[in-house]
């Protein structure tokens, strides 16, 4: 299992705009094979700041993510919407487990 965690930023009066191409992003991301979980929130304290979660299932989910036409389309509406300061990690998981 492949955790994603990080962040990314668009100018607080951008958001509305962005909600609508985000939500794409996210329902058709859930909709791939491997995808356990794909989330963007934003930050209450400092608007324009998204948290991002993701979990997909292998390293073979995750890199057919990448080569979804989805994900091209979101990249590419970055400029207009000013999306900027990307800081993403991908961590190995093992199976998660009760608190």
């Amino acid at each position: 299992m492949l955790l994603i965690i990080g962040t990314i930023r668009l100018p607080p009066e951008k958001r509305a705009e962005a909600r609508p191409v985000m939500r794409r992003m996210v329902e058709r991301s859930l909709a791939e094979d491997g995808c356990e979980a794909y989330a963007y929130a934003e930050d209450v304290l400092q608007p324009g700041l998204i948290r991002v979660t993701e979990i997909w299932r292998d390293q073979a989910s995750l890199d057919r993510h990448f080569a979804t036409p989805h994900l091209a389309e979101w990249r590419a509406s970055w400029p207009a919407l000013g999306i900027h300061d990307r800081k993403l990690a991908v961590y190995d998981a093992g199976q998660p487990r009760e608190t």
